[in-house]
């Protein structure tokens, strides 16, 4: 992946909402809370995780389901397998 599209999604990442993240975990029916959504995107916005690393987004599940659940946690990492390949673009994320 070249270096502008992973500063694309790092800064994406950095720049969500709590509203956002809540409204996405309703969209794909992910059960959080307000007040996780914003642990969510407190954690996000403090760390510098690369979501294009496995190692990354291993850290990532694993914080995720400290502030939530590993049910949660779990359907989140289902959801992000589904969504890159459905955009196709799994090449990005090995």
């Amino acid at each position: 992946m070249n270096g502008l599209t992973k500063r694309i999604i790092v800064n994406k990442l950095k720049q969500l909402t709590a509203s956002e993240v809540f409204e996405y975990a309703q969209k794909y029916h992910l059960s959080i809370t307000k007040t996780q959504a914003q642990a969510i995107t407190n954690h996000l916005k403090n760390t510098n995780y690369d979501p294009t690393n496995a190692e990354d987004r291993a850290k990532m599940l694993k914080k995720l389901a400290q502030i939530t659940n590993m049910e949660t946690a779990k359907s989140c990492q289902q959801l992000f397998q589904k969504l890159i390949k459905e955009y196709r673009v799994e090449h990005h994320f090995r």
